[in-house]
């Protein structure tokens, strides 16, 4: 596969390294497995609740199948790349399956993200297809790249059509504004006439080493760039999960689903692990409280998985039994502070357990037990089936000892192949066959990791990935702009949040309101720099780079000097 990285033996000591916990050998399979099994099974279980709309397991697999077909007719064939750019609604789950089904590919597209952004995921992805909703938020970004780069067709799913019949009528008559209209194109595709023809799939022979799902990620350099999950990588995330969590299959759990599905966290807990033990997805478009909390109040959910913006969030509300039913809470994406998780547990008497990963594994790697010890400001000891390793970040070739602080690095079946199209920075990212995180964390004696910095320089904004250098590319544009720097800077609520340090030209003359508006255009929301600092000069290193060291080194100064105030 293009892009893969060679894997190598290990050197690994036993001593240096936290061993795979013991569970029997994760057997690879096909992603649709997981749902053929919860059609023969579980055909009349619940398997979608949208805004208490209901579909059976046995029904999305039918509208899989026809979606499927339906693709098939649409030019798409094994090795196909699909992008799928929609709200948490029926429809992803149906087109993801429907994808896979025939051997294409997903690419996740948040329908946040500027025109400029879904650009550049288009190029690199060489996604010919493009799944979306009629929605005002994601359709006018997608029109004009149909035509360019392989982009050929669109397929745009009603997001009315998914309501029940009175929030159907209400959202058509009081919500017009939100929905954008496809032009008169044969390039486009309604949903229901995607799956009009009942008809069988041309046979695809296919294996769980193909490429499933590419997820695009920053990393070290900050320009995105698709990690290849496979088929055998996400279904073992989920068999990881099913190890960790414990499974009853008499019992149909309900799994409240408000992160979104194109972020690999909820790929695999909201959607793959729940289709795996054929649970019920309570899927919310969006996070807003009042629907969140009667949503939980009506469905009484058995399962939470959050970012800890989330619960720093429920945390200011009064809550009134949402969680009694929740036996399994899980937070990822980003740091979960010790006070958000007490406070969290104080108030609803159910425990959060914090798990660490990322997209290059599928992505959960570590993850505190639900029962058992949990160790305080650590994301625990490694998933069943995972090996993690602390490595010396200047010299990777060599292992940490226990309780020394090196990259953490780790193996398992979950690890993707490698980045599209990218074979270097493939090579760079694994070492010996394992994979480098680029974060910074020591091993304790009982195996439980603790994470202590980042070699990123990647931003955590309530559990998204913002990459400093696309927001200083976009400031740059603007002509007064001669100098640029961001960082991450502590936020109370997102956990951290852009800031902007800016020099102007000679002369130059500009406002932090006026660069916010020309920034708006440019960002996405969770992109906007929370505050920009103007400055006459931005410090700089010996070699005369901007030192965002220096900037943070301040802005932490300045954090303490406010506290003690």
């Amino acid at each position: 596969m293009s892009g893969a990285a060679t894997i190598g033996g290990s050197d690994r000591p036993a001593s240096s390294s936290q061993q795979p916990e013991e569970m029997p050998p994760i057997a690879p399979r096909l992603l649709t497995d997981l749902l053929d099994h919860a059609v023969e099974h579980h055909g009349k279980w619940p398997a979608v609740d949208f805004m208490g709309r209901q579909w059976t397991y046995a029904e999305i697999g039918d509208l899989a199948r026809k979606a499927a077909r339906g693709l098939q007719d649409l030019g798409v064939t094994k090795g196909t790349r699909v992008g799928l750019c929609l709200p948490n609604t029926h429809y992803y789950v149906v087109c993801y399956f429907a994808i896979l089904r025939i051997g294409g590919v997903v690419v996740n597209f948040n329908p946040l993200y500027t025109e400029r952004e879904m650009a550049h995921l288009v190029e690199d992805s060489g996604a010919e297809v493009m799944i979306t909703s009629d929605l005002s938020l994601s359709l006018p970004k997608v029109a004009p790249l149909v035509g360019t780069f392989n982009l050929k067709r669109v397929v745009v799913c009603p997001f009315a059509d998914g309501l029940p019949s009175m929030k159907r009528r209400a959202f058509l008559l009081f919500k017009r504004r939100d929905i954008a209209h496809e032009p008169h194109d044969l390039r486009y595709v309604r949903f229901t006439d995607l799956i009009a023809r009942d008809a069988d799939l041309d046979p695809v022979e296919r294996k769980p080493d193909d490429l499933a799902v590419l997820q695009y990620t920053g990393g070290t350099t900050g320009v995105p760039k698709g990690a290849m999950l496979t088929h055998a990588n996400l279904a073992a995330n989920s068999a990881q999960m099913i190890a960790h969590v414990g499974h009853m299959p008499d019992r149909q759990e309900r799994t409240l689903g408000v992160l979104p599905l194109f972020h690999v966290f909820a790929l695999t807990t909201v959607l793959n692990y729940s289709v795996d033990t054929a649970a019920e997805m309570i899927l919310l478009p969006r996070f807003e409280m009042k629907s969140f909390l009667a949503t939980a109040r009506r469905t009484k959910p058995t399962q939470f998985f959050g970012v800890p913006t989330l619960y720093t969030a429920l945390n200011h509300q009064d809550l009134h039994g949402e969680f009694d039913s929740v036996r399994v809470c899980i937070s990822g994406g980003a740091p979960l502070p010790l006070e958000v998780r007490k406070a969290f547990e104080d108030r609803t008497g159910v425990r959060v357990v914090e798990g660490y990963g990322l997209s290059e594994a599928s992505p959960i790697i570590t993850c505190n037990p639900l029962e058992g010890v949990v160790k305080d400001n650590s994301c625990g000891p490694a998933f069943p089936g995972t090996a993690i390793e602390v490595r010396d970040p200047d010299e990777p070739t060599r292992l940490c000892k226990q309780g020394e602080k090196g990259e953490v690095c780790a193996r398992g079946p979950q690890v993707m192949l490698g980045y599209w199209n990218r074979p270097e920075e493939s090579a760079r990212t694994f070492i010996y066959g394992a994979l480098r995180t680029g974060d910074i964390g020591y091993l304790d004696e009982d195996g439980y990791l603790f994470l202590v910095d980042r070699i990123k320089d990647m931003i955590l904004c309530g559990g998204y990935n913002v990459y400093p250098r696309i927001i200083e590319e976009a400031i740059y544009e603007h002509p007064m702009v001669a100098e640029a720097a961001v960082i991450g800077v502590p936020d109370e609520y997102r956990g951290q949040s852009p800031k902007a340090f800016v020099t102007l030209h000679e002369g130059g003359v500009l406002s932090e309101e006026e660069l916010l508006d020309f920034l708006g255009e440019r960002l996405s929301k969770i992109e906007m720099p929370s505050a920009i600092e103007f400055r006459d000069t931005l410090p700089k290193t010996m070699v005369g780079k901007l030192s965002k060291k220096d900037l943070a080194a301040e802005e932490a100064a300045r954090g303490e000097a406010g506290q003690a105030t």
